[in-house]
């Protein structure tokens, strides 16, 4: 039987995986990936239209086609089917604009203090990390994270169904962005929203709900989703990205809420992060878990069966599980 020698390569892959990080960030910072489509393709090129030393864009580039981000052939660059959509500063799927939230100092240096994190059971920079009352960081959430909720927003907005022409009452529940509410409204020319979240987040969803031209089935309910009157009734509450950041007991008081504020026959639906009951499949769902230890004093990556029982116990008669392929994210539907 043949076994496989040990290697150290997970160890240097995962110890230097900042490395990844920084290059991919220095790559969108001078807009390498958008002067690949205008025609510079050498790394003398490339420099040039970058403002960039030959050099500089030379190794970084020949490091982002080892990694998987550009092809070469010639001395010449290309870039890859997935860097063409979401690297290219023209393409309305861009995710430049990410960088801002994901590498948010304050949310990394959440992760350079895990070590304590894991001690304490939850983060180590504040009782309330992420979550804390009105945390700036939630506008630089819904500026940069909008445009990677496309694709997520238009699968969730499938699982509404019935007929598109009746009217609809939707509560989006910490908004943000806005893009979910925004979407059903797009699909739903009936569909009345109603944006729940901080004031000054808010601005963000209502801009966007503009460009989409719904502004004026889009409504705006500022404050906090544990204090606010959620209003109603509504068809649909929308609970996007919003549980993993609290523990169960939390959690209920979120469930409790939309089961209130629905009307009879009503449904929440829940965007999440899932994992499997082992808890490391999928891989996308299972890591999310480390993020919420690292940024929030309680959060975690619940898995369906524990929003059964917590959709159950508050009244919802039925419970619903929906993969949304390619999505890392999975949905759940509750009917009130």
């Amino acid at each position: 039987m043949q076994t496989t020698s040990p290697s150290p390569g997970l160890f240097f892959e995962t110890i230097n995986a900042y490395q990844r990080t920084e290059a991919l960030r220095a790559a969108i910072e001078i807009d390498l990936f958008s002067a690949l489509t205008t025609g510079s393709k050498t790394a003398e090129e490339i420099g040039q239209a970058c403002e960039a030393s030959s050099r500089g864009v030379r190794i970084l580039a020949d490091y982002l086609t080892i990694v998987g981000f550009l092809k070469k052939s010639d001395e010449r660059y290309e870039l890859t089917a997935d860097s063409a959509v979401f690297l290219d500063r023209k393409s309305p799927a861009y995710l430049g604009g990410t960088l801002q939230f994901l590498l948010a100092p304050s949310l990394v240096d959440c992760f350079t203090q895990l070590t304590t994190a894991v001690r304490k059971g939850g983060t180590a920079v504040s009782d309330d990390g992420t979550v804390s009352h009105d945390n700036p960081i939630w506008v630089d959430f819904a500026r940069g994270m909008a445009p990677l909720m496309h694709l997520p927003a238009q699968l969730l907005v499938g699982l509404i169904g019935g007929d598109c022409a009746q009217p609809l009452r939707v509560l989006d529940v910490a908004a943000g962005h806005g893009m979910f509410g925004i979407a059903v409204a797009q699909q739903y020319p009936n569909a009345q929203i109603t944006a729940l979240d901080w004031q000054n987040v808010l601005a963000v969803a209502a801009e966007n709900a503009a460009n989409a031209g719904v502004k004026d089935r889009h409504h705006l309910r500022p404050g906090s989703a544990f204090d606010t009157d959620w209003g109603g009734p509504y068809d649909v509450v929308l609970l996007t990205n919003f549980f993993h950041h609290f523990d169960l007991p939390t959690c209920e008081q979120i469930a409790q809420r939309a089961y209130a504020s629905l009307a009879p026959g009503g449904r929440a639906i829940t965007l999440e992060f899932i994992p499997d009951q082992d808890r490391i499949s999928p891989p996308g769902a299972a890591t999310f878990a480390l993020t919420m230890l690292a940024s929030t004093g309680h959060g975690d990556a619940y898995t369906f069966p524990e929003y059964q029982a917590l959709f159950t116990k508050v009244g919802f008669t039925r419970n619903e599980f929906h993969p949304l392929p390619p999505t890392m994210q999975q949905a759940v539907v509750s009917y009130r």
